[in-house]
C-alpha cells in the first residue's frame, strides 16, 4: 500500500467512511511509527510516497587468518567471512576494517564480495590495503557507498588476497548499512 494524497474537504459535504479509511487510516498506516517493527531501525524510501525499515547489521571474525593467494579468496585458518546478510535496496554503505599484515613487501588486501539478488566479485577498489611494510601489523578501514545494487538480500562477505608474500589477517569486521 502507498500513501495517498488527502483529499481537499468541501463545506457541508459528508466525511465518508471509505474516505476516512483512505486518507486517514490508511496513510497513518504508512507512517515510520506505524511500520516501525524493532528498535535500531531507519527508514528509506522505497518510490514515490512509501518507506521501508532497515537496519544496519554487522559481524566480526577476532581470530587471525592467512592466505598467499594473489586472487581474492577465503582465509586459511579462520574460513570464510565475516559475512552478514540483509535487505538492501539500490544503496547501501560498506564499512571493513582489519589488522593485516605481509611477511614480505607485498600487498595485502581485503575487500568484499556482494551475492544473493546482487553478484559482484570482491574488488580492489572496495576494501583496504597495506604495501611494502614486512612484518608490521596496520590497523585499516574502509567505507564504500553502493548505488548500483539490485534490491533484495543481499549477502556480504569479506574476501582477501596479497600481491606476494602471506598475508595475515586479524580483528576483522564488516558492517552494512541498507537503504
Amino acid at each position: 500500500m502507498a500513501w495517498s494524497a488527502p483529499m481537499t474537504a468541501v463545506a457541508n459535504s459528508t466525511f465518508t467512511a471509505a474516505q476516512f479509511n483512505t486518507y486517514v487510516r490508511d496513510n497513518l498506516n504508512e507512517t515510520a511509527p506505524a511500520k516501525a517493527t524493532g528498535s535500531g531501525s531507519y527508514f528509506v524510501g522505497d518510490g514515490v510516497n512509501t518507506i521501508v525499515e532497515r537496519r544496519a547489521v554487522g559481524a566480526s571474525d577476532l581470530t587471525a587468518g592467512t592466505t598467499t593467494s594473489t586472487t581474492f579468496t577465503d582465509l586459511t585458518g579462520s574460513g570464510i567471512g565475516p559475512t552478514v546478510t540483509v535487505e538492501t535496496g539500490p544503496y547501501a554503505l560498506v564499512i571493513v576494517r582489519a589488522s593485516v599484515e605481509n611477511t614480505g613487501a607485498g600487498s595485502a588486501r581485503m575487500a568484499y564480495q556482494i551475492s544473493g539478488a546482487h553478484s559482484q566479485a570482491a574488488a580492489d577498489n572496495r576494501g583496504i590495503h597495506i604495501f611494502g611494510v614486512a612484518g608490521v601489523n596496520l590497523g585499516a578501514s574502509d567505507a564504500s557507498l553502493l548505488t548500483t545494487l539490485t534490491p533484495g538480500e543481499n549477502t556480504f562477505t569479506a574476501k582477501y588476497r596479497v600481491s606476494s608474500g602471506t598475508g595475515q589477517f586479524s580483528s576483522r569486521r564488516i558492517i552494512v548499512l541498507p537503504f
